[in-house]
């Protein structure tokens, strides 16, 4: 089978992106929506921009010091720097790990609740991994979405469907030779508490390693990308660092294989200081556990950078990266001092979020 020829590549590439200390660059957003962050820097959405934009990234000195890989939007994994050499080479010569977004984005799910949806892209997917891995890619990230309602949301359909389009992908890319990453996100919309969520989480978490499980997926070349567990943007009874840790944990105790070696916590609209205080939190409640918990940060990464970067400055763009880096590589480690890096300080929360 395809697969078994690329276990050990596979194995190999999955522990190298669980380094301690370390996590992903989230880097994979779409053309409309790296729009959307440079309008509110006011930077026209070309592609001399965008290259520019992801040239700063990729050449930012020492990323790979707290950086282990990084996710890229297709254009990115085929475009040229300005110096004429390819951006994912600049990466590559920091240490990180390249992959690539390969879902195709969200549609309505017919038959379930309003607003619910399924996560498109199975189509062709097996052409364009190998074309992926070609190019130099060596892990993949789709993302599923649910979400939490009064109505009675997720239902059993929407859990079911993006737990099974989950594993159709990882099985897929993995025959391949890229490493999936599984990414069922619970959105933070709601005013629900943490109690729900973590309700929620354990039943779609059980139900998605139950379709890896039935699909064959090799559980150690695969990592899963969750939502910490926390409860709905809107609900007036916010936990401190110490008890979303303590939820999370029990979470993944209860769902997560520890065949699985890495977790990696998206940042799911926290803003870039919370999402290293919580992880730092998660650290040091944790003990020993069988995953590397680290972190696949975009806008908890790059909100800084964004706005120091401006279009034009490239350095102070790059210290703003580098210094959240280095606060999420030290909370992946337990070790972080809340407040002793600079970051925006401003809410990454948008309702519905899509990229």
């Amino acid at each position: 089978m395809a697969l078994d020829t690329h276990r050990e590549e596979l194995a190999a590439t999955a522990t190298a992106l669980a380094r301690p200390g370390s996590g992903l660059l989230a880097a994979d957003e779409s053309t409309g929506t790296i729009g959307k962050r440079f309008a509110a820097i006011g930077v026209e959405n070309s592609e001399e921009h965008r290259r520019a934009y992801r040239t700063l990234l990729a050449t930012a000195p020492g990323l790979g010091e707290w950086i282990s890989g990084v996710i890229l939007y297709e254009e990115t994994l085929f475009q040229d720097a300005a110096d004429g050499g390819s951006i994912l080479d600049l990466f590559k010569a920091q240490g990180l790990v390249p992959g690539i977004k390969v879902d195709q984005g969200l549609e309505p799910l017919a038959g379930g609740l309003p607003g619910e949806t399924w996560c498109t892209g199975l189509k062709g997917l097996q052409e364009r991994a190998a074309r992926y891995y070609a190019r130099g890619a060596r892990f993949a990230k789709w993302r599923a979405v649910l979400r939490i309602t009064a109505d009675d949301c997720p239902s059993e359909l929407a859990v079911r469907e993006n737990a099974w389009g989950l594993a159709r992908y990882a099985r897929t890319v993995q025959e391949e030779g890229l490493v999936p990453i599984v990414e069922p996100e619970i959105l933070m919309d709601g005013d629900h508490d943490i109690e729900t969520t973590a309700a929620v989480q354990e039943w779609v978490l059980r139900l998605v390693y139950e379709a890896l499980a039935i699909n064959g997926v090799f559980l150690e070349g695969s990592l899963l990308k969750p939502s910490m567990t926390l409860p709905g943007a809107e609900c007036l009874q916010r936990p401190t660092p110490e008890q979303a840790a303590e939820f999370t944990l029990r979470t993944l105790q209860r769902c997560v294989p520890a065949a699985v070696p890495a977790i990696l916590f998206l940042s799911g609209g926290l803003s870039e200081e919370e999402a290293s205080v919580y992880l730092n939190a998660i650290h040091q409640a944790v003990g020993v556990a069988p995953w590397h918990l680290g972190f696949s940060y975009g806008r908890a990464l790059q909100q800084s950078c964004l706005k120091h970067w401006a279009g034009h400055d490239v350095v102070s763009g790059q210290q703003a990266l580098l210094a959240r880096a280095r606060a999420n590589g030290q909370s992946a480690r337990g070790v972080y001092v809340a407040g002793s890096e600079p970051s925006d300080g401003k809410s990454l929360f948008e309702a519905n979020y899509s990229y």
